[in-house]
């Protein structure tokens, strides 16, 4: 398998997944799909910084195309399209930020990349996605972000073990 199509199929099979825990409450603030969710950047910063910004970008289109089929079949046509929308100008958006700081602390590129990106993608995809429903979303929206921001100084760890695995040499 080549690396372009694993890293696409990892891409997709996080936004199908997130897509369909999404519609899941925990609380009234939280859904499942927050977990899963910032795992898709993760997989943006890793590819990122082991095959640069061209790379990152071409497996953010390929994750959003074959996330939006998984997100027709797992979900519905209104969270995949508020998803596609969300994902592709964040994930577009974390590429871009990452690579701002991509010579700084090996720990701020990723990061950084990872919260404005929530940021974005939580305000596209609840406005839309819940538009014209009776779901109560802001708290839904602000339960997300809180959630993204957590994972995004927790994958920190995994980043950087991925990283340096990925780019070390085979002895």
């Amino acid at each position: 398998m080549s690396a372009r199509l694993a890293w696409a199929m990892a891409m997709a099979a996080v936004v199908g997944l997130s897509n369909w825990l999404v519609q899941y409450p925990i609380t009234p603030w939280l859904t499942w799909g927050a977990f899963s969710y910032p795992l898709a950047y993760l997989v943006t910063d890793v590819c990122n910084r082991c095959h640069g910004p061209r790379h990152a970008r071409l497996i953010a289109v390929c994750g959003f195309v074959v996330g939006f089929g998984l997100s027709l079949w797992l979900a519905n046509l209104q969270i995949a399209l508020a998803s596609g929308t969300a994902f592709l100008v964040s994930q577009l958006l974390d590429v871009a930020v990452f690579n701002r700081l991509r010579r700084a602390s090996w720990w701020k590129a990723p990061f950084w990349g990872s919260m404005a990106a929530s940021v974005i993608d939580t305000a596209i995809f609840f406005s839309l996605a819940f538009h014209g429903t009776d779901v109560p979303w802001l708290p839904l929206a602000v339960g997300d972000l809180a959630i993204k921001f957590l994972m995004a100084a927790l994958l920190l760890a995994p980043y950087r073990a991925l990283v340096r695995r990925l780019l070390t040499p085979a002895a």
